[in-house]
């Protein structure tokens, strides 16, 4: 029986891990202790903590695994890296997931590969903000280089809110020293895209749903999205170099973008598949099952992405206006082949937090459609009839 290692045992390896099970392999789901779903439904938990990647090497030699994956989250993706060039497991390289764990280093390879991306600057928590950003215009954003979920990051639109912004970055990362970038004013996007053995295997753009707090936060997506051909074939360009630019290979892609002028900026690129419901986008899109390619990449399996289908689909987090304890939960909704998936993480009783970042969800909705028009119509219709109760 193979071995495979998922790193986290949160509501977005769930998934991952349930489908390994059900392909024969056994799961070692590697996170921190705490009340993670995953823990139970793995073969073996590991205590540990994701980022430390010295010590996850060692727990991965000693059970002699044959491939390591995440989904979901970006913490792991250096660990990820450090594990697959050690142990020669098919997955991104270790100065791959260096670059792609921290937003300096990739912004600097954007730069050098001439990737359409916002002007920038590095400072450490300790220089002259005002003298740093000189040059940039406003409004702009200030972000921690190691983090995901949009935990430590916010914008920022006069010197006035320069204090507040720094302490909050600073309260969200490991390192000393964040980014500062223009806030370019357009249409936020993304995509999800494989690259295997070298060769870029599918790119799906997608639509976002974002919420605004200090700074835009996906809570859902849709595909899919509506384009000009010109528009595809620029993001298309602009995606491929960034790949070559960070040295992604052997991995899955979640790809944030901004729409200005006809033209596609690129944000940022993780080393793994999306979170928010962006494996169930790709796997309802194209009618295969993404989780399943996800482990097949990372046992080294020789893997394949049909793409003949074309399944409209929308979904969008359920969450909270305000801290507190759930006192009930209402679902009227009755079983629909259009529904794709109702989920809720938390029950009656449970804490939740009012939402402001990814992790604060609290549940999601899926729906598809013969068209996306439909398949919109149907995740509205699917909200309206489910009310959560916080006190």
């Amino acid at each position: 029986m193979k071995k495979l290692m998922i790193m986290g045992a949160g509501i977005y390896q769930v998934p991952l891990i349930k489908k390994a099970k059900e392909m024969g392999i056994y799961t070692i789901a590697v996170s921190i202790p705490g009340n993670y779903p995953g823990f139970a439904l793995a073969d073996q938990a590991c205590y540990e903590n994701t980022v430390d990647y010295e010590r996850i090497l060692e727990v991965a030699k000693r059970e002699k695994i044959d491939g390591i994956v995440t989904a979901g989250t970006d913490v792991a993706v250096i660990t990820i890296g450090k594990v697959c060039d050690e142990l020669g497991l098919p997955g991104l390289s270790f100065e791959a997931a260096k670059i792609a764990s921290n937003k300096i280093l990739m912004k600097k390879k954007y730069e050098e590969y001439g990737v359409r991306t916002a002007r920038f600057r590095e400072i450490s928590f300790t220089d002259d903000m005002r003298e740093k950003t000189e040059g940039l215009n406003f409004p702009l954003i200030f972000k921690a280089v190691d983090t995901s979920g949009s935990r430590g990051i916010i914008r920022v639109n006069s010197v006035e809110e320069f204090e507040s912004a720094r302490a909050l970055v600073k309260a969200n990362t490991r390192t000393d020293f964040f980014i500062v970038e223009e806030f370019i004013e357009g249409e936020e996007f993304g995509a999800q895209a494989f690259v295997y053995r070298g060769e870029v295997k599918f790119i799906l753009p997608h639509g976002d749903y974002v919420f605004q707090g200090d700074t835009g936060v996906p809570i859902g997506h849709f595909a899919p999205y509506a384009l000009a051909p010109e528009i595809v074939e620029d993001t298309k360009v602009q995606l491929t170099k960034a790949i070559e630019a960070m040295g992604l290979g052997n991995c899955a892609i979640n790809a944030d973008f901004i729409l200005k002028d006809g033209k596609t900026y690129v944000l940022e690129l993780g080393g793994r598949s999306g979170a928010t419901c962006l494996a169930e986008l790709v796997s309802i899109y194209y009618g295969f099952d993404y989780y399943e390619k996800l482990i097949q990449a990372a046992l080294g399996e020789d893997v394949e992405f049909p793409q003949e289908h074309a399944v409209a689909n929308a979904s969008m987090l359920l969450r909270s206006d305000k801290d507190g304890v759930i006192t009930a939960i209402e679902n009227a909704n009755v079983p629909d082949e259009d529904i794709y998936e109702i989920q809720f993480d938390y029950g009656v009783g449970d804490e939740v937090k009012k939402f402001h970042v990814g992790p604060h969800r609290i549940g999601h909705v899926i729906a598809k459609g013969e068209t996306l028009e439909k398949a919109v119509a149907k995740l509205d219709e699917a909200l309206a009839k489910i009310r959560i109760t916080v006190e």
